[in-house]
């Protein structure tokens, strides 16, 4: 079983907690002695877009780490009240400052190693107009040839960026699913 990073106290009662199998479910969580908290611990979700203008798609050059300097599609995790669609726009106007009109769910790759799920949607961009947000060092449109392939910050984001223009080449897109089943830097 992949265990969760542990944490020692309760945040209902501050007690300290176990980490075991409760009644009636299968697997270990950490659990409150004292007032009976199960404490669950689920992936994050992280949304982003696959920004278009004409033939070209935006990426940002990331201002923070992980992978500092490397290149991504605008992305982040989804905040408490907000949809994937709603989380993916914000995240592109933050870190891009493109507005786009969110369009089909386009991959979700699952990335089990850092309990986390990775939604990209097709967004078309509402003008050519963009700019770097605090996450970001830079953001720039490429065309298929010139995407650099060796400087892609993440798996998730190569990935995507390979279905999209296999779809676009094919001349249909459609959903893609697929996972990321362990650490890679390396591209």
């Amino acid at each position: 079983m992949n265990r969760r990073p542990p944490f020692k106290f309760c945040s209902a009662c501050g007690h300290l907690v176990e980490f075991r199998i409760p009644e009636g479910d299968t697997r270990e969580r950490h659990i409150c002695p004292s007032c009976g908290t199960i404490h669950y611990q689920n992936p994050r979700n992280v949304v982003g877009t696959v920004p278009i203008w004409q033939d070209r798609v935006l990426l940002c050059r990331r201002a923070i780490e992980p992978r500092l300097g490397f290149w991504t599609l605008p992305a982040g995790f989804m905040e408490i009240g907000e949809t994937t669609g709603e989380g993916a726009a914000r995240e592109t106007l933050e870190e891009a400052g493109a507005e786009v009109e969110i369009g089909a769910l386009f991959s979700m790759l699952n990335v089990p190693h850092v309990h986390q799920v990775h939604i990209f949607y097709l967004a078309d961009m509402r003008s050519p107009e963009f700019a770097a947000g605090e996450e970001s060092l830079e953001v720039r449109l490429f065309t298929e040839p010139e995407i650099p392939w060796d400087d892609i910050a993440f798996p998730t984001v190569a990935e995507t960026l390979r279905f999209y223009f296999a779809d676009r080449a094919a001349g249909r897109f459609r959903m893609h699913t697929h996972d990321i089943t362990r650490p890679m830097l390396q591209l």
